[in-house]
């Protein structure tokens, strides 16, 4: 498949649908120099986006949060998506909506005066961590730790905050890992680069509270899902010396699904009934 600058296809931009490799960008569009940008990522299956609407609401509070207003409506937003999923014949697909505050009248730090501009693209994407959905991925530790809420607002899903995962990411392969696992500021067990973590200890759930992280839709639908079969899920601060107790281990995200992890540093982990149970319930439910 040709990179994702040189592919056919149609992208919406600013409320108008353009050839794939006509959608560019100025080069001092403030986003590129500052990360003022916010994004969701969704994924579409047999022609519906789950939980579509969330995401894009989700935006807006994204864009409220870093003081970049959206300039269209949740409706506007998902109509847009289901053109895009339309003008490239698509049903199961990988929907990233962006919207960024662009080349304008400032071209520094502050930024008011230029416009927040925004995007929907769509293309056909497998699994995020390939195999490792149905083997057991393997994560490293990361280095970086999630930042405190007063330092950034954690809670909006902004490019600036996936800095640390590029890197730890890109350190983790470099290890033949799949994925990073993050601790926080405090020390506690956080997530991994674009995913919330679970594990199971004696038939119950143990995930992080979502106080320096954010909350994840998926991870939202996952604690649903497991308190509707009758399971105990707490969630609390983890410590890192707790992975040596936890029997499972699953990350959750729209673009994640729900993948099970067969190994985080030293720390092993099977791939058990609990895992598969929730991984099959989330494919079905996505598709119901």
């Amino acid at each position: 498949m040709a990179g994702y600058g040189d592919r056919d296809g149609k992208i919406w931009m600013d409320g108008e649908m353009v050839e794939w490799r006509d959608a560019k960008v100025h080069v001092l569009s403030h986003a590129l120099h500052y990360a003022s940008s916010v994004f969701e990522g969704e994924r579409c299956y047999d022609g519906k986006i789950f939980l579509s609407r969330k995401h894009s609401e989700r935006l807006h509070k994204s864009g409220e949060m870093m003081d970049m207003p959206i300039p269209y409506s949740v409706d506007e937003i998902e109509a847009a998506k289901q053109a895009v999923l339309d003008a490239n014949n698509l049903t199961n697909a990988y929907v990233r909506v962006i919207a960024w505050r662009g080349a304008g009248e400032d071209m520094g730090v502050a930024s008011s005066r230029n416009p927040v501009r925004m995007a929907v693209t769509a293309w056909e994407w497998g699994s995020y961590y390939g195999d490792a959905k149905y083997k057991g991925a393997k994560l490293d530790i990361a280095k970086w730790k999630r930042p405190s809420p007063e330092t950034i607002p954690t809670a909006a899903k902004a490019a600036g905050l996936y800095m640390i995962c590029t890197m730890s990411k890109h350190t983790a392969e470099a290890k033949g890992c799949s994925d990073a696992m993050f601790l926080d500021y405090r020390g506690y067990v956080a997530e991994a680069t674009g995913a919330n973590i679970f594990f199971v200890k004696d038939g119950e759930v143990h995930t992080p509270i979502p106080d320096a992280i954010l909350n994840g839709l998926t991870r939202q639908t996952v604690i649903q899902m497991l308190k509707d079969k009758g399971i105990t899920v707490h969630e609390r601060h983890i410590m890192p010396e707790e992975l040596a107790d936890f029997e499972q281990c699953w990350l959750t995200g729209s673009a994640a699904e729900v993948t099970p992890v067969g190994q985080i540093g030293d720390y092993m982990f099977e791939v058990g009934a609990l895992t598969r149970d929730i991984s099959e319930s989330y494919d079905k439910l996505v598709r119901a």
